[in-house]
């Protein structure tokens, strides 16, 4: 019995550590955003990165998911015998969805797989092959030159992806009702205009901002914590992507509650 409470403390008391030092390590990155300018050159590279390079899957998981989301949504309409009901209210209708929640959800889980698993495979190199011990013997800080520069650019980055990916999304959306049940263009764009609201467009602007934020923390935080050589890089890699994928849906679920 006086092991089995050992080990929950044991476990408990990991928990508890690995939070404070997400929490600091966060703190210290967020410290350095008033220098992203001084820095651009960094900030500019990463931003490359996780814009310029993950837009084509971006635009591809997006045409897909707003055909989804239009065949899902035709599919139960005629189920049950709604559809010209539904005809009216079917563009408005998957605008929310897709903008609410689809969206912001699966372009953060694409970035958390390509860029976050990325982020800690290389800064989690650097530290194995103790290239970050060399940053802080001149004197560099590892949370402004390694960290910073990531976190701020997935932050400016993630909203302008999900702009791309919803744009992308309604069309594929718009092509699935037309083929399917030869809804009129009229109608459809008609619907998004008088039941859409703008107040849709910030709450995906700014979930997006925070699952790259938390994308780009976990990923630095995971790198920065590497150890065990390239074992332990691999490994850093997939912890990073299911840390990540996990606090995109908790933080989601409880963006919707709230």
């Amino acid at each position: 019995m006086l092991n089995l409470f050992a080990k929950i403390g044991h476990a408990i008391l990991f928990i508890l550590q690995q939070i404070g030092s997400i929490i600091v390590t966060t703190a210290k990155i967020i410290s350095y955003f008033p220098v992203a300018i001084k820095n651009r050159k960094l900030v500019l590279e990463q931003m490359a990165l996780i814009g310029a390079d993950s837009l084509p899957l971006v635009l591809l998981i997006g045409s897909f998911t707003g055909a989804i989301a239009a065949l899902q949504a035709t599919t139960l309409f005629d189920k049950f015998g709604l559809m010209d009901i539904a005809k009216p209210f079917l563009g408005g209708s998957i605008a929310t969805v897709v903008l609410r929640e689809l969206t912001p959800v699966l372009t953060a889980l694409v970035i958390a797989g390509r860029v976050g698993g990325s982020m800690a495979a290389q800064i989690g190199t650097m530290v194995v092959t103790e290239q970050v011990d060399a940053l802080e013997m001149m004197a560099i800080d590892k949370h402004r030159f390694l960290g910073m520069p990531r976190v701020f650019a997935a932050l400016v980055m993630m909203p302008i992806l999900a702009i791309f990916s919803c744009v992308i999304a309604m069309l594929g959306a718009y092509v699935m009702v037309i083929v399917k049940f030869d809804i009129p263009t009229t109608l459809y764009f008609d619907s998004i205009f008088n039941f859409f609201k703008l107040n849709e467009i910030w709450i995906c602007l700014g979930k997006s901002a925070l699952f790259g934020f938390v994308t780009s923390v976990v990923g630095v935080w995971v790198g920065f914590s590497t150890e065990g050589g390239a074992e332990g890089v691999g490994n850093s890699t997939v912890r990073a992507f299911t840390i990540s994928a996990a606090l995109i849906l908790v933080l989601d679920a409880l963006c919707g509650a709230l």
